[in-house]
């Protein structure tokens, strides 16, 4: 198929009259803003490693600006778009042209992305491709990773700082929950970043494009995910307070000071030691020590 006579929303004329013709306004609350750099979407879907084997998952196409490259590029293209407002301008107008898209009109939080990679791929494992808005990032992520969905990768254009959140280690002020579940699921690194120049309408921070490739195996071994997820959670919530009292102080997880401070010790580790100071191996091992002693 020839693409040649496709109107490229990465070009700004193009976003500016599609804009125009359906009067659309953006939403604020769905955090919109379309990307009008047309070097900006090759690249991600480039880095996202797209090929003509692949079936992408796309969530928040916007207008079409990505999803028209993800076309070109890709087996198949399922697109989730939130607001209603959007539907008709990607079905009759801007992805009018592709026979490989499907677009659903849902919140991907609410959608079973199980069935719906079943029913579209035969369990092969899926690409993620996505613009998000700070606020839905992190559900979105973690939500994919719990699924059990079968993934590939998930590469996404996020605010700068998440991005930045989700590659750190230990003793940085942006390492925490978020940097620790990523990286027990997947390799993260920053392989673009956009300024704010290239978006309509332009945010007020730049944005970065992070790629997480999924472990076929996390990196180190929890025999109670559900456990070491609920320490970590609580050892952030209250970044100043030594973990003694994060995390005893969290009645959901029923751990005893007495039982976490021989836990710490067998670790290594002081009872006066903070969250973010341990690594995801010191996290899991600290998980499988209470899990195989009991939390109480």
């Amino acid at each position: 198929m020839a693409f040649e006579n496709v109107k490229h929303l990465g070009n700004p004329t193009n976003t500016i009259e599609i804009l125009d013709k359906y009067g659309f306004s953006f939403q604020k609350k769905y955090g919109q803003n379309f990307l009008i750099d047309e070097n900006v979407v090759r690249k991600i879907v480039r880095e996202a490693g797209v090929t003509k084997d692949d079936f992408v998952l796309e969530i928040g196409p916007g207008i079409g600006t990505m999803t028209q490259i993800l076309c070109e590029e890709a087996r198949e293209v399922v697109a989730v778009e939130i607001d209603k407002k959007l539907i008709p301008i990607l079905e009759n107008d801007t992805l009018s042209y592709y026979n490989n898209v499907t677009v659903i009109n849902e919140d991907v939080l609410k959608l079973d992305i199980v069935k719906l990679a079943a029913e579209h791929n035969n369990s092969e494992p899926i690409k993620v491709v996505a613009n998000l808005p700070y606020y839905i990032t992190t559900p979105i992520v973690m939500g994919l990773f719990e699924s059990k969905v079968p993934l590939d990768s998930i590469t996404i254009m996020v605010q700068k700082e998440v991005a930045d959140r989700m590659q750190v280690g230990p003793g940085t002020k942006d390492y925490g929950a978020l940097s620790l579940a990523v990286q027990y699921y997947a390799k993260p690194q920053v392989v673009l970043t956009v300024p704010a120049s290239c978006f309509m309408p332009r945010p007020n921070v730049d944005s970065a494009v992070i790629k997480l490739e999924r472990y076929k195996e996390p990196p180190v071994k929890a025999d109670n995910e559900k456990l070491m997820f609920g320490i970590i959670r609580a050892s952030f919530n209250q970044r100043r307070k030594t973990m003694t009292n994060s995390v005893c102080g969290c009645a959901e997880l029923g751990i005893t000071k007495e039982k976490l401070i021989e836990a710490l010790e067998e670790c290594n580790l002081s009872p006066t030691v903070r969250g973010e100071a341990l690594t995801l191996e010191q996290f899991a091992k600290l998980s499988n020590i209470l899990n195989a002693r009991g939390t109480k």
